[in-house]
């Protein structure tokens, strides 16, 4: 296995500043943000339209011993408001082909339709009843969802690139289950970024979430992210907290830097099943704890995880 960092919290820096950063660190990989939500810090959107800009890239990396764990384009392609689904679309095409030249994965989410053709924000929808939500549902996935995404993962095919879903609430692929769904309906390009923080807070054990996706053969690419839940508040409001994520003494959970919300009991195990179920890629780190520094949040992340990956290929039981 291998570590490395979300590049989107290192978007502050001038890029050679943030692979210094990353070698000095002695991380393996950087995933590159590359439009929509995780911004274009970099200018890397249309890059692989410039080959000497793109051989300066691959430069730049290879010089620090970094390798590129993925292309971030986390968006909302199927938006509602058209001009923001263009501009997401866009991120994702262009990230795909970026991807396809760095021999990488494209990082996306499932994005969340309208409840109807006219309707002009997303609709997430939670529940079955009263039936509208039903329809909804139905309308999301038979006529945008499912339609949208086939043509992506053919298009993705003919460029040799998979597509990693982060499975996030607001999305309408927000567990393990609906991500399989999307993948079985729209094409065998599309698959998980599994990412553990999103699950703790919704009730699912990420380390069976490992499990389910590893057994439909769909594990792409993993994001290190911790989340803790404040019992005391959780009790009270339940888990679907839309209070802001500043106000850290009232949520019901709050995203941590990996190793403040779980220890050593759930890492462990959580990526001893990554390699149980064949993934020996990069764990990406993404560090979004309010209550540290960037810079003491991800460094201390970059510790705990150095003493827990496996970094050797596995060996056999000399013992039988």
């Amino acid at each position: 296995m291998k570590l490395g960092v979300m590049g989107a919290l290192l978007g502050k820096m001038k890029l050679d500043e943030a692979l210094d950063y990353c070698a000095k660190l002695q991380l393996d990989a950087i995933e590159l943000p590359a439009g929509a939500y995780p911004g274009d810090p970099w200018g890397l959107v249309g890059i692989v339209h410039d080959k000497p800009r793109l051989k300066e890239l691959r430069s730049k990396l290879s010089d620090r011993g970094l390798e590129v764990a993925g292309v971030a384009v986390h968006g909302n392609c199927v938006h509602p408001d058209r001009k923001i689904a263009a501009e997401h679309r866009k991120a994702h095409r262009e990230g795909v082909l970026l991807a396809a030249e760095l021999g990488t994965v494209v990082v996306n989410f499932s994005g969340c339709p309208g409840g109807c053709a006219t309707d002009k924000t997303p609709n997430w929808v939670t529940c079955p009843w009263p039936p509208d939500y039903s329809d909804i549902a139905r309308y999301q996935w038979d006529e945008v969802l499912i339609p949208f995404w086939a043509k992506e993962n053919d298009f993705a095919a003919k460029h040799g690139v998979r597509i990693a879903f982060e499975a996030h609430p607001g999305f309408s692929v927000h567990n393990p289950e609906l991500l399989v769904r999307l993948r079985q309906a729209a094409g065998k390009q599309l698959g998980a970024n599994v990412d553990p923080s999103h699950f703790f807070w919704q009730g699912i054990d990420p380390v069976e979430a490992v499990r389910y996706l590893g057994q439909h053969n769909c594990i792409f690419h993993v994001h290190a992210k911790d989340t803790a839940i404040d019992r005391r508040n959780s009790s009270v409001t339940g888990n679907l907290d839309i209070k802001s994520y500043a106000d850290l003494a009232h949520r019901s959970w709050v995203f941590r830097t990996v190793g403040y919300g779980h220890g050593d009991e759930f890492w462990k195990s959580f990526i001893s099943m990554l390699r149980t179920c064949g993934y020996d890629g990069v764990l990406s780190i993404e560090h979004e704890d309010s209550l540290m520094s960037l810079s003491e949040g991800f460094e201390k992340a970059v510790e705990y995880l150095k003493g827990l990956l496996l970094r050797q290929p596995v060996g056999q039981a000399w013992w039988i």
